[in-house]
């Protein structure tokens, strides 16, 4: 339930960012699809950013400000699904404590990923690119926690759906993190 109530909140604060942290009309300028272009030429991973971006209708219409914002929703989006997926893992699982305990951590990692992704919305609302970038760099990095949780136990083998999902996460960042540049710059 709580994570249905986040992820709510989450297409919420993409679709009325400024609403919600503010309580003003967030207004973004006229885009088009060569602004999503050379936006996402600017990013480590321009394929996954052109289909990011085009998935969201809104992003024809958004700024670059704007651009960045859609893709943070797309980030905390996968965040929830991944630690929604590992919060199952723990109920479906065998009665190995070990592995409930590393599951569970690994959950509360990707939660905090989308808790800081969240916060990075705020940040480019406000302006603050770099509190934002930090925000994103650690939403980058919760999933490498998570992995290590994994390495400390010698018996533990790291799931390739998770060693998928992690990646995604990270080169979601990554493109966020290139947009901010743009912004900064």
């Amino acid at each position: 339930m709580g994570s249905a109530i986040f992820l709510l909140f989450s297409l919420l604060s993409l679709v009325f960012p400024h609403y919600i942290f503010h309580g003003q009309p967030y207004i973004f300028v006229t885009g088009d699809a060569n602004l999503i272009q050379k936006t996402c030429k600017s990013t480590k991973y321009y394929d996954l950013c052109l289909s990011s971006l085009k998935s969201v209708p809104t992003s024809l219409s958004a700024d670059t400000k704007g651009l960045a914002v859609i893709m943070v929703g797309v980030g905390m989006a996968d965040a929830t699904a991944t630690s929604s997926y590992l919060s199952s893992q723990l109920l479906s699982s065998t009665n190995d404590t070990i592995l409930k305990k590393v599951l569970k951590e690994c959950a509360d990692k990707y939660s905090y990923a989308g808790n800081a992704l969240q916060a990075s919305v705020q940040d480019l609302a406000a302006e603050s690119y770099d509190y934002a970038y930090m925000h994103i760099t650690a939403a980058a990095d919760y999933p490498n926690a998570c992995h290590n949780g994994f390495r400390r136990y010698p018996g533990l083998i790291y799931p390739p759906d998770l060693a998928r999902r992690e990646e995604g996460l990270k080169h979601l960042c990554f493109v966020v993190l290139g947009i901010i540049d743009l912004l900064g710059s």
